[in-house]
Formats: C-alpha cells, sequence, structure tokens
C-alpha cells in the first residue's frame, strides 16, 4: 500500500504544480481517510503527509486521539455532516471543519470554543444546486450566514465548502461558488476531489479533499 499511496500524492502533487506554478498558492491536500486504518495511513504521515479528512466523530477519535498527541504537525479535518450535540468532541479532536450549515451548529460550536478555550477555522458548505439529499446552505443565504457566524457566534470562517452535483457542470459550479467566496472576502475554498481537482485547482480551491485518488477505494460498507 505505502508506495502506491505515496506514488499516488506525488503524481497529485506534480499534476497541481503544473497548473499553479507559484508554489506559494498551492492548494493544501487532505487525504480523506474514512474508513481507512491508521496503520494503512501511516506511511503517508512517515512520509510528511499532514492534512487528513474523516466524515464520523466517533471514527476520527478512535483513530487519530492519540497520534496527534504523539505528532504535532497534523491537521485533521471534519468534511462529513456534523451534528451540534457532537460539537464538543468535534472542538476537541479536529483542527478544520468543512460542513458548518446552520446557526444552530455555530451555536454550539461557539459554546464548547469557549469551554474549551481552542479556536478552529470552519467552512460554511453551501448546496450549489440545492439538492435534498446533500447538507449546505443556500447560496443566497451565505452572506447573512457568514455575518451571524462571524459576529454573533465569533467564529474563524475562513473559506466555503462545495460538493457539487456529480454531472456536466461541475466547472460552471465551482466558477459560481469560486466567485462567490471572493465576494464574501474569504481567503480560502474547499473544493474539489479525485475526480474533479483539476479543474477546482484552476478555479481557486485551496483545499483539495482526495480520497480514492491516493488510498483507492474504500470499504463502502465502514
Amino acid at each position: 500500500m505505502s508506495n502506491k499511496s505515496i506514488n499516488k500524492l506525488t503524481l497529485i502533487q506534480q499534476n497541481i504544480k503544473k497548473i499553479k506554478r507559484d508554489i506559494l498558492n498551492k492548494p493544501e491536500i487532505i487525504c480523506v481517510s474514512k474508513t481507512f486504518s491508521l496503520e494503512y495511513l501511516k506511511p503517508l504521515i512517515d512520509h510528511g503527509h499532514s492534512h487528513f479528512g474523516e466524515n464520523k466523530v466517533q471514527e476520527a477519535e478512535e483513530k487519530w486521539t492519540e497520534i496527534k498527541k504523539e505528532n504535532l504537525n497534523l491537521k485533521i479535518h471534519m468534511i462529513g455532516k456534523l451534528q451540534s450535540n457532537k460539537a464538543k468532541k468535534a472542538v476537541q479532536l479536529f483542527d478544520f471543519i468543512h460542513s458548518l450549515d446552520s446557526k444552530k451548529l455555530a451555536d454550539a460550536l461557539k459554546k464548547r470554543e469557549t469551554e474549551l478555550n481552542k479556536k478552529l477555522s470552519y467552512f460554511i458548505q453551501i448546496n450549489i444546486a440545492g439538492e435534498t439529499q446533500k447538507s449546505g446552505i443556500s447560496p443566497d443565504t451565505a452572506k447573512g450566514f457568514l455575518e451571524y457566524c462571524k459576529r454573533e457566534a465569533n467564529l474563524n470562517i475562513i473559506g466555503l465548502m462545495v460538493i457539487p452535483p456529480n454531472d456536466k457542470n461541475v466547472e460552471i459550479n465551482f466558477k459560481k461558488i469560486s466567485q462567490l467566496n471572493s465576494e464574501l472576502g474569504l481567503n480560502h475554498l474547499s473544493m474539489g476531489m479525485s475526480a474533479d481537482y483539476q479543474i477546482a485547482v484552476k478555479l481557486n480551491s485551496t483545499f483539495l479533499r482526495i480520497g480514492s485518488g491516493i488510498l483507492g477505494e474504500r470499504n463502502i460498507n465502514k
């Protein structure tokens, strides 16, 4: 596994470099590690990769709690739906949360940040096409929600996050989100996965969420 994953990561880095020649503006690659064991991921960590993404609080807690104490360079991202009753553990575990999508959740995170004296970085999830099966807020409400999160909840909002529909309009949707992100004055953008990361890089994504492109196919039953 180790050489294959490292080779795939290196290839992605080379592809990004071809698109973004300015090394200072290269996006961060989040290795989406949900369902993969820490043993499976260890070669990547030893190789120096530090950003990993999970979509379940419990799995992240079991996998990352101890090794984060040993490796302070590790940055763990919550990229899945987060319920407000999991806010305390989320603040304890994660460095970034990509799925902020309600005032209730924002308030819960504010409370837990205060209790734990810890500040995270957040992305507001946008549901670009109004898909009922996906979380996220409407682009039309993004400005008001951003203001609430910053002024009322005092959260460190650094950008928008989007999972576009799996159709031919990926580039169009990425352009819309990139433009909205810019209009809102945000500096980071969580956009692009294994199949479309090169399009996302061209449209100013700063965080790519790549799973199968690095680790191969995951066990979907987990």
